[in-house]
Formats: structure tokens, sequence, C-alpha cells
């Protein structure tokens, strides 16, 4: 494919004409012939990338491989595990260049292990998974509620009333100890994120926040937590390694199966409660987003995969984003003072914040943007360009090569962002620095960005100003600070413990 395309003939030369169709004939001809083939790019040896990944840790700290590989190599660069080729792009101005150029219908990375399992169980593909037609027409769909500022602000009377139960449960923790401590806060938020995300899901509340969680509900906690750990695994294992040992792919196969497992249950028991309604001649009406997409005539195949997807998906996502919050201000208590000032000084006396409350407050954006800088749930991100080939930084990338975002390298570009490591809020407000639009992009950016990005916003921005309201939040006496490891997401190395001490 390669030699083909150096010679550029006019099959192998439209796609990038086509690409440039703005550029004069003339700039775009000269151009091509300066590309640079995959040959030519800069890499680890395929031993020395594996050993890194095998050997060295490397699986849990890819987000640090990103910042190694842009060190070593530069803004882009290769490496090989088995057949598998990937291209790297750590440079924001290459990434906006992938971005633009991913067509109607942008692939993510294959996710091999996740649709290897969907075929073995016959389940259907959700928002994560679906391509082509078939992603598109959900997305759709979906955005209708999940994007549109009113629609998401209408959710805001369902999402308070799960912080309330929040707020509760952390003063009574807060309460067991003399000090106000409150261990390993990221679980206590993992149950706080699946609750909020079945209230939209489902209208209706699965008990995350009791005082004793359902069984069922920590099951399925955990069985997100480890499906995440064994899709590194899996995915960088061959498929006919799995015969040899198959634990793994064992465990993740079960875990997706109570996973699926969990949302049909409380999918089917809705649906039932509508049936039951419609035979008794009353109105069917709702908000939750699983009535959205069964009156819109999805698939009931279709409808179980979409809502296991949101689930796991919502679930990491105001974990983090709210654990590494509380983590910084904890330890920069004047941010935290004038964050709490700011959240006072909106509400007016009020107790309970609405969705309407946030745009008069640009700190707290500030510090949400901040965190998702420092710490993006997801630390890369993949493309796969699949109609043509395409040029990116005066290289030459045949279709169908698999290319991987490193958004945790240029969120911490110090070209990009002074003092890159610090947490500092206020340079989103100001705005000085000048940063390349495409440095910070934690929900990523076009067709494929975060369909749930505006409610998870919403739950963290109303859960934290509660919580400020409410508690001084303090650090332990521990020293060592806690880092960040990758679990497919990027999750906290150890427990974060914090105090709250009540106001």
């Amino acid at each position: 494919m390669l030699p083909q395309a150096l010679k550029m003939t006019g099959r192998s030369a439209f796609p990038l004409l086509r690409c440039a169709d703005r550029w004069p004939d003339v700039i775009a001809s000269a151009a091509s012939r300066q590309v640079k083939t995959l040959e030519q790019m800069p890499g680890p040896s395929a031993p020395g990338f594996i050993w890194d990944l095998l050997f060295r840790r490397g699986l849990s700290r890819l987000h640090q491989l990103q910042l190694e590989g842009r060190r070593r190599y530069g803004p882009m660069w290769k490496a090989s595990f088995g057949p598998i080729l990937t291209v790297h792009v750590a440079e924001p101005e290459l990434i906006e260049q992938v971005l633009r150029q991913e067509g109607q219908h942008p692939m993510r990375s294959d996710l091999s292990s996740w649709k290897d399992y969907r075929k073995l169980r016959g389940e259907g593909y959700g928002l994560l998974t679906a391509e082509g037609e078939e992603w598109q027409s959900v997305r759709s769909l979906l955005g209708k509620h999940m994007l549109r500022p009113k629609a998401v602000e209408a959710y805001d009377g369902t999402l308070n009333a799960v912080v309330t139960d929040l707020i509760q449960k952390l003063k009574l923790r807060s309460q067991q100890s003399s000090s106000g401590l409150v261990t390993d806060i990221s679980a206590e938020f993992y149950r706080f994120g699946l609750e909020g995300i079945s209230s939209v899901l489902f209208e209706s509340r699965i008990g995350c926040l009791d005082p004793v969680v359902p069984v069922e509900t920590e099951r399925f906690i955990q069985s997100i937590n480890t499906m995440f750990v064994m899709t590194l695994l899996t995915m960088a294992m061959p498929q006919w390694l799995h015969r040899l040992l198959p634990k793994p792919w064992d465990t993740f196969c079960r875990c997706w199966d109570y996973m699926f497992q969990f949302a049909k249950g409380h999918i089917d028991q809705r649906l039932e409660e509508e049936r039951q309604k419609m035979a008794r001649g009353e109105r069917l009406e709702g908000r939750y987003l699983t009535y959205f997409l069964s009156q819109a005539g999805v698939p009931l195949k279709s409808v179980y995969s979409n809502v296991t997807e949101l689930l796991l998906a919502g679930v990491d996502t105001i974990s983090s984003t709210l654990s590494w919050s509380l983590y910084e201000l904890s330890r920069h208590p004047e941010i935290q003072t004038a964050l709490r000032d700011e959240v006072r000084c909106v509400m007016k006396g009020r107790s309970v914040p609405e969705a309407r409350d946030v745009a008069a407050m640009p700190l707290m954006k500030a510090v949400m943007k901040e965190i998702l800088r420092l710490y993006p749930v997801i630390p890369a991100n993949a493309r796969v360009i699949t109609d043509r080939d395409i040029t990116i930084g005066g290289y030459l990338i045949p279709r169908n090569t698999l290319i991987t975002l490193c958004h945790y390298a240029t969120s911490r570009d110090p070209r990009q962002f002074s003092d890159p490591d610090a947490f500092v809020p206020q340079r989103w407000l100001s705005r000085s620095e000048g940063s390349h639009p495409y440095a910070s992009v934690p929900f990523g950016v076009g067709k494929r960005s975060c369909v749930g990005r505006r409610i998870a916003e919403l739950e963290v921005y109303l859960a934290l100003a509660q919580i400020l309201m409410h508690f001084n939040v303090e650090p332990t006496e521990e020293s060592a600070p806690v880092r960040p490891m990758t679990r497919t997401l990027l999750v906290p190395e150890r427990q974060i413990n914090l105090r709250f001490i009540e106001r």
C-alpha cells in the first residue's frame, strides 16, 4: 500500500486532494510529494514496546508512556504490538488535523474485546461500540435529550435529590470519626455516580446511597472495575492466547454478563410498569432516557446495550472528577474558600442550587476544567479513518491505521500551559496563556464527543456546590501525594482519604 501511495497515481492521490480541496491545486500537489511514510516515522522497537507494557507496568502507566514517547520521539511516533501498529499523536495541532479528517461516521479504536464479547453472547452494540449508521441514529436521538442545555436543565431536580442523599451519607460517615475522616472517597462517589446516572436513565432509585447498599448494586460496581482492568489485558492478548490462558477472558465475560443482567432487569421493570399503565388506560409520560429510547422505536436489544454502556460510562466520569476535585481543593484551601464564596453569593440564601445557577459560577467551571486537564478521565482517545489515507504532520497515514490521540500529554505540555503539573483554575478565567483549543479536550471533539457531557457536568457542579456549603474539606496527614494510574480510564493509584468538617 505504501509504495503505491508514494507513486501518487490518480487513484491514491485522490483522497489527499479531496481533503485539501480548499488549497490551490499546485500547493496540494507540491505538499503531497513531500509526505513521509510510516517507515520513516520514529518509535520504539516492537520488543522494547512490549517490554514496557508487560514488564515495566506499562499497562497501568500508559499516560506516562505518552510523556516519555513525546520526549523521546517528538510529537508523532509509532509503536507495534504484535500485528497491531499504532500511530501516537501528542500535539494539539496534529490532533486537530486528525479530527478534522474523521469523516461522517468517525470510528474510535476497535475495542476489540468489547465487540468480541457482544458477538459471542449475541448482544447489541451501544454508543461506545457501534459504528456507522447504527451509531449515528442512536447518537442523534440521545443528543436531543442529553446535549441540549434546556433538556439537561430538566434533570436538576432529579439529580439534586441524589446529591441531598450524598450529603447525608457524608455527614454520617464523617461523624463516625472524631476527626471527620472519610476514607476512600472514590468508592463513595462511585455509588453516587451510579445512583445519579440510574435516576436519569430509569427515573428510579437503586439504593446506592442507602445505609446498606443492595448486594446486586455492589456487584455491578465491582464488575465495572474488574472489566476495565481486564479490558487492557484482553485487548493485549491475541485470541489464540485466550485458549491457553482463559482466566482473563472468562473474568472479562462474567463482568459483562452481570452488567447486562443488571441493566436489563431495571429496563424490563420500567417497561412492564409502562405496559400496566397502558392497560389501565393511563397516559404514558416520562423524562428518563430509557423511556425516550423505547418510545422512539429503538429495538429492545439496542436499548439494553446503550443503557448498559451509558451506565458504566457515567459512573467513572462522576467518581473520578469529584474525587480529584476535592483532593485538590483540600490541598488549596484558598481556592476552596473562593469557590465556596462564589456559590454562596449566587445562591443568595437558598440551600439547593439549580442548573441555571451554574452560569453565574465561573470559578466552579474553571475548577472542573482544570481538574479534567490534570486528570482526564480518558487519558487517550483514538480514531481509525476507514475510507481513505490521510496526511498528518507530514506523514501519510494509510486507511485503517489506529491513531492514538494522547490527551494526557497535550494537557500537561509546558508549551501549552505554564506550570502544567500545578492546580491553577485561574488560568481558565484569564485565558492569558493562549493554549491551543485542542490541548485539553477531556470530553472529545466532534461527532464522537461524549454524549453525556452536559449531564455529567451538571451532576458534578450540583454536588460540589452542596458539599462546599456543608463542609470544609481538609487533607489528612498523609505526606505522599496521590498519583493517577491507567485502568483503561485514569484513576487514583490508591485511596483518597479526606476530612469532612461540618460547617
